[in-house]
């Protein structure tokens, strides 16, 4: 796509450029090799510290060196997930973007505006030879999406700043000073498997079309858990007729909202079956039309040589799947409208004798961080199976007494002659875990309108990337003396 002529071109420049570089989560060598090419060319002090983190340094322009060193910090890696029907190779292909109106998009697959568009605006601040600015020390994260790891084992020797603008929310028109924390938990068991039933029939069962989206900022739109359905649809199937289960592959990535599952099963009457998932699908057609328009469960006869969960340990994981909390866990009471936590049943695979899943609790309270992932260790420690907890990273407390959030919020009601929304976010933001490294430097968090961020549906507002540029140039022009 030629962004030549869509401005402000130098970013969007940059953005193509880094989209042309695959960069899934713990492969970030390349866009690592990339971005320190990048600041050597232009001849500015670039390291690379021991865990992958990028930092290039850009000393002030003229007349604002005694100004405060501004950390400007985004991650590198991107949510690699596509449509079942796209074609893409993520470790080998770039990213294909075109533009739709007011917006850009990818084909069938995430598009790596989040978080590539604070990564570019920060590229085109380095670049620029007429933009003023103070001394910047660009921080570019690695494996945020997947664990925080660059955040967690930065060097924090290596900056020097005193305030920090993290570049990646996703409303232009909100300035986010809190974020959630959030846990990993992972669960494994062997069942005991068996044959399929003499004259039995197998069936082959899809869940798609949901929308999905961030397990953070999505949770609380009451969008549809593809595992979660296919969990009730073959608790109900069990209900009325004799069933078993061979297979069951739902998700794909840890901090997503499941759009599809497959399950395969076998039964004695496959038309009394496909019957029975017709009028389910009708039931949750009833209860989502307005929230998933585009859903389909279909099924069709199919072939497998797979064995069968054992009727004990279907009726045990059907079960649990079915009693594991999912969605919002409980609402913020000191701050209206933000979830404080939550719970997202990410993957689940049930296949040649292994169950296993993943979800990621998050909570901007630690307490109720410990409380949601303890409801889902006991659920499922309660079936027999293993539990594994990991990943922990701590929200971010919000500071209503920051000095960059007073003048950033004057700022914003002088250019565009309004309040901006001051807010914590239910996402997982790399601040709380820089504001334990990097005591007493003063954070906030913007950005511009992406949607459907961690879905094939990502976009980004053009328009909206402007208000950004043009409200990140002039916050730096802003920045009070040292």
């Amino acid at each position: 796509m030629d962004f030549s002529k869509i401005e402000p071109t130098a970013l969007w420049q940059h953005f193509a450029a880094l989209n042309a570089v695959p960069r899934p989560s713990k492969k970030e060598q390349r866009v690592i090799a990339f971005m320190k090419a990048f600041g050597e060319t232009l001849g500015l002090e670039t390291s690379v510290d021991r865990i992958g983190n990028v930092i290039i340094k850009k000393p002030a322009t003229v007349g604002m060196e005694a100004r405060q060193t501004v950390i400007l910090q985004s991650h590198l890696d991107m949510v690699h997930q596509k449509n079942a029907q796209t074609v893409f190779d993520f470790d080998q292909q770039g990213i294909e973007m075109f533009q739709d109106g007011d917006w850009i998009r990818a084909k069938g697959t995430t598009l790596g505006a989040d978080n590539g568009i604070g990564v570019a605006a920060i590229m085109a601040l380095l670049a620029s030879t007429t933009i003023a600015h103070p001394a910047l020390e660009a921080f570019f994260t690695i494996d945020e999406e997947t664990g925080m790891t660059g955040a967690k084992e930065m060097d924090a020797s290596l900056l020097s700043g005193t305030i920090l603008l993290n570049l990646d929310t996703e409303d232009d028109d909100e300035l986010s000073v809190g974020c959630a924390g959030g846990i990993d938990t992972n669960t494994s068991y062997n069942y005991t498997q068996e044959a399929i039933q003499s004259g039995f029939e197998t069936l082959q069962i899809n869940i798609s079309g949901l929308l999905g989206g961030h397990s953070g900022m999505d949770i609380d739109k009451g969008r549809g858990n593809a595992n979660k359905w296919m969990a009730r649809l073959l608790w109900e199937l069990q209900q009325s007729q004799t069933i078993q289960l061979l297979y069951f592959d739902g998700g794909s990535l840890r901090n997503a909202i499941p759009r599809e599952a497959s399950a395969i099963i076998a039964v004695p009457n496959a038309a009394k079956v496909q019957e029975a998932i017709a009028a389910f699908e009708q039931t949750i057609r009833a209860e989502y039309h307005l929230i998933e328009p585009h859903f389909k469960i279909a099924s069709s006869a199919t072939q497998s040589d797979l064995n069968a969960v054992s009727a004990t340990d279907f009726k045990r994981i059907v079960a649990t799947l079915c009693s594991v909390h999912n969605g919002v866990y409980r609402m913020s009471p000191d701050i209206a409208g933000l979830v404080e936590a939550s719970s997202s049943l990410a993957r689940v695979i049930i296949d040649k004798g292994l169950f296993s899943t993943q979800s990621l609790q998050r909570s901007s309270v630690e307490s109720t961080k410990t409380e949601v992932s303890m409801a889902l260790r006991c659920a499922f420690e309660n079936m027999g199976a293993t539990v594994e907890q990991s990943g922990d990273y701590p929200g971010w407390k919000p500071n209503a007494q920051s000095p960059i959030l007073a003048k950033m919020r004057a700022l914003y009601i002088e250019l565009y002659g309004e309040e901006p929304k001051v807010k914590a976010c239910h996402a997982g933001l790399e601040c709380g875990l820089l504001s334990e490294k990097l005591p007493g430097v003063d954070m906030i968090s913007f950005g511009p309108n992406i949607r459907a961020a961690h879905s094939p549906d990502e976009c980004v507002q053009i328009s909206s990337v402007q208000k950004f540029w043009s409200y990140l140039l002039a916050s730096l022009s802003q920045i009070p003396n040292a």
